[in-house]
């Protein structure tokens, strides 16, 4: 017999209501803004560590929300690129057998 797991839907927030959330922390602790709109802590402390990180006010080797996903357009692209070439090699020697 299987057992369910009891997971919640991951949820996705507009970079608006992630903003708004972060502007209420600033006057409430992140545990009563959390109860509050519904929230896990967790997600509310890292909003608010991201978006001091994008202000300028992080670690100095922090990486910004725009380093975040200039890495993933990136990685996206160089996935592509690396299948692209892939089917080249594949091709050329397909056609180096057939011309021999």
């Amino acid at each position: 017999m299987a057992l369910k797991k009891n997971r919640r839907k991951r949820r996705t927030f507009s970079d608006e209501f992630k903003s708004d959330v972060v502007q209420l922390c600033k006057t409430e602790s992140v545990a009563e803004v959390s109860r509050r709109m519904g929230l896990m802590e967790k997600s509310v402390r890292l909003w608010v560590k991201q978006a001091k990180i994008d202000a300028g006010e992080g670690p100095a080797n922090a990486l910004t929300t725009a380093d975040k996903e200039e890495i993933r357009r990136l990685q996206r692209e160089l996935k592509r690129v690396t299948q692209e070439r892939d089917i080249l090699k594949k091709a050329t020697a397909f056609f180096a057998r057939e011309n021999s």
